[in-house]
């Protein structure tokens, strides 16, 4: 059944649960749009396009965020205005992030830390840097029904 209507936007499960945005109330969050960006991320995978650029040294097991969930929490950081990463310490816990990152947003593990952002940010070498940037044009020429010929 379809509950999605002019006032209210069904959007991807998280943990099973229906998640719904609504449009008509007095009580909103400013981070709602988190939940859109989340779906266009999902959709085109841009994070997943980007993590196996990258050479990843942890021990895999002691891993508790993926690159790929580092990568989008950034994203989504960013498109959301926080270009910080010392954002993070706070955003970590948000209900809103924490929901955009599949996590119930008050029972959920914590996102990343400012200094799990850092070291990932510090991680690509210059040919991750080179794998990353045409992963990104293939990104953008994907995004087009012909490709550009210039960009």
């Amino acid at each position: 059944m379809d509950v999605s209507t002019p006032s209210r936007l069904c959007l991807s499960p998280v943990n099973g649960k229906q998640v719904l945005l609504g449009f008509e109330g007095a009580d909103m969050s400013s981070d709602a749009g988190l939940m859109l960006l989340r779906e266009i991320e999902r959709r085109e995978g841009l994070a997943g396009w980007l993590a196996p650029c990258v050479d990843d040294p942890r021990d895999p097991s002691k891993v508790q965020h993926s690159l790929e969930e580092i990568i989008r929490f950034r994203i989504l950081m960013i498109a959301a205005g926080y270009e910080d990463a010392n954002d993070a310490a706070d955003l970590r816990h948000d209900p809103s992030f924490k929901l955009a990152l599949e996590r119930a947003p008050e029972s959920g593990a914590a996102l990343c830390s400012q200094p799990t952002i850092s070291r990932m940010e510090n991680l690509p070498d210059a040919r991750a840097l080179i794998r990353m940037g045409r992963e990104m044009v293939r990104f953008y020429c994907q995004s087009f029904p012909l490709a550009p010929r210039q960009i």
